[in-house]
């Protein structure tokens, strides 16, 4: 949440999505109904510009993605992506898989969290843009399936291999980037693949209130836990413990920490102003 703008204006035209905001909240709707929200390279491009974007601002505090229409996402447009991609050298590849990888990327590295409401199809890139996301809201019709290995390719996509595991263990994260066969919400749920499962039809709703409930809480304080939870999956304990202690020792410092002492001293709740 630099607090430091470049020469770069702050883009008020999303060709690819639609973005609102509200008080804090931003929500990312991918806007392809007609193709189950399939992904463009602009969509693409756009997701990775819009999160480093909002990144850099001190106005959104939490973040929804969600999918327009049936389904959350389908993954990558057959014709628009796979068609294109035959076409492409080496070069051309790597640039657009490296793409592909710093939006999720940037889904694990925005300073706020981030919501996935899914409802139907969460497919191959839509499943890895759902993995990536802090918390998983999940409609009974939602299904998850990582589908690359159906059309060739290495089921370790955008992070898959390195994120699933972590969430749903090693054994389940074999099943299903192998064999690529659909996960449907009771089971995602059981394996841990989902954060909350909702009556049908309510995923955007209970995605909404826990993103302005987030909204509403110590904002760098959450940044800060976000940030040791991505950093420290790779750390050894007594590195892990050391960073704990710096970051903490820190944000003693801050304004939040004290507001909360002065609140429960006179018997208030506190009025977090994420400093």
């Amino acid at each position: 949440m630099s607090p430091f703008p470049s020469s770069a204006p702050h883009t008020d035209d999303w060709r690819h999505l639609r973005l609102t905001t509200d008080d804090g909240v931003a929500t990312v709707t991918l806007a392809r109904p007609e193709k189950l929200n399939a992904l463009t390279f602009g969509a693409y491009a756009d997701l990775r510009d819009l999160l480093a974007e909002l990144s850099r601002e001190r106005s959104v505090r939490a973040l929804v993605l969600a999918g327009e229409g049936r389904g959350f996402c389908s993954g990558g447009d057959v014709d628009d992506i796979i068609g294109a991609t035959l076409a492409m050298d080496t070069a051309q590849l790597l640039d657009f898989n490296r793409m592909t990888g710093q939006v999720v990327r940037a889904l694990r590295e925005t300073p706020f969290p981030v919501i996935a409401a899914v409802h139907g199809v969460a497919a191959g890139a839509g499943a890895v843009l759902a993995l990536a996301a802090d918390f998983r809201i999940a409609d009974p019709s939602a299904r998850f399936a990582f589908l690359f290995t159906k059309v060739g390719l290495s089921g370790g996509d955008m992070g898959a291999a390195y994120l699933l595991p972590r969430v749903v263990g090693l054994g389940h994260a074999t099943r299903l980037l192998m064999l690529g066969e659909p996960v449907r919400a009771p089971e995602a749920e059981r394996i841990g693949l989902i954060s909350e499962l909702t009556e049908e039809g309510q995923a955007d709703v209970r995605a909404a209130a826990l993103a302005r409930r987030l909204a509403d809480g110590p904002a760098l304080a959450l940044a800060q836990t976000k940030a040791l939870l991505t950093a420290e999956l790779d750390m050894p304990l007594a590195a892990a413990v050391e960073m704990d202690a710096a970051t903490q020792a820190l944000l003693m410092h801050g304004e939040d920490y004290a507001e909360f002492h002065a609140a429960f001293t006179e018997k208030r709740p506190p009025k977090w102003r994420g400093r």
